[in-house]
């Protein structure tokens, strides 16, 4: 078995997914998992003959096609790579952090155009009912400062030094292959994107599992890119989705209908707020289904509920 394979999952990538592999040239093994590329990523990627490349028919979601991948790798260790991401420096911190010890799972620093950390997003802790709350309600956006978005996002961690961490993002994340066998892969659950990583990461938390976080190991994302060819509409209904299938995963019951709760009144304040500045009763569709999902929730609870968040995804998608 070769030690160390990438696996990169695509969505309409072609004006990424060259640098993103270039960068990558040096590793044992590469795959690329398509989701149904309506671009040339396809044919970006063919013309990299080292790659091998699963192009599904259909968009599968980045749960699944990250299992596809790492099933067709033959390595001991998997790193999951956005096509967005470009590696500047070697992984051996990363591989190192992987083999040895209690080392399961690892991260590198982010960095953007100007070569700055991507605070906020390249570590954060695991979400707490008060995280999601303040989130859907907006006030983590109103308020960055405030103590539950510093404590979520690791606005009081140093980037720069090494650290055992919770939630690296899914975007730069190395592990071992046996790690991803334990806890069963990536919940197919989550789909098509948004919190299958989270979840992944905090049940391999719970499992005892060390994250850790080198930032000698560095590269650069450019971010947003996952997102940038899903419809509006659809991207919001399929993130509250996510959000609280997430939460009904993983919380208990009062703190699940505490999010659900968020989320109604959250969504009634984005669709008077999304009708002035779009001029437009698009936001009052989107928001009204996102409300409707949140009452359910509220009345359902956390396992009668997730059936009502699939019908919500599928009419979204």
């Amino acid at each position: 078995m070769k030690r160390t394979g990438v696996v990169v999952v695509t969505y309409n990538s072609a004006g990424v997914i060259e640098r993103c592999l270039d960068s990558c040239a040096t590793l044992d093994d590469i795959v690329v998992v398509d989701n149904a590329s309506a671009d040339k990523t396809v044919d970006l990627v063919r013309k990299h003959p080292s790659v091998k490349l699963i192009a599904n028919t259909e968009n599968r979601g980045f749960a699944a096609a990250a299992n596809q991948g790492v099933t067709a790798l033959d390595t001991e260790l998997v790193l999951l790579l956005n096509p967005d991401i470009e590696i500047q420096t070697s992984l051996g911190a990363l591989v190192a952090a992987c083999s040895e010890g209690d080392g399961a799972i690892a991260t590198g620093r982010l960095v953007d155009l100007a070569g700055q950390p991507q605070t906020g997003f390249n570590l954060r802790r695991f979400p707490s009912a008060v995280t999601l709350a303040f989130e859907v309600l907006g006030l983590n956006r109103l308020m960055p400062w405030n103590p539950a978005n510093r404590h979520y996002r690791c606005l009081d961690v140093d980037l720069s030094k090494p650290a055992e961490v919770e939630q690296p993002p899914g975007a730069f994340l190395m592990f071992r292959r046996q790690v991803w066998q334990q806890l069963g892969g990536f919940d197919t659950q989550f789909h098509p994107i948004w919190f299958e990583d989270v979840d992944f990461l905090k049940r391999a938390h719970q499992e005892g599992l060390k994250i850790q976080y080198r930032p000698e190991v560095t590269a650069f994302h450019r971010g947003g890119h996952s997102i940038a060819g899903l419809d509006w509409g659809c991207r919001e209904v399929c993130w509250y989705v996510s959000l609280l299938k997430y939460a009904s995963k993983h919380f208990r019951p009062y703190a699940f209908r505490g999010v659900s709760a968020a989320v109604v009144l959250g969504s009634m304040i984005r669709a008077v707020t999304g009708l002035l500045q779009r001029r437009s009763w698009e936001p009052l569709r989107v928001y009204v289904k996102v409300a409707r999902l949140g009452c359910r929730s509220l009345v359902y609870g956390r396992i009668d509920g997730i059936e009502c968040f699939n019908s919500y995804s599928k009419a979204a998608g």
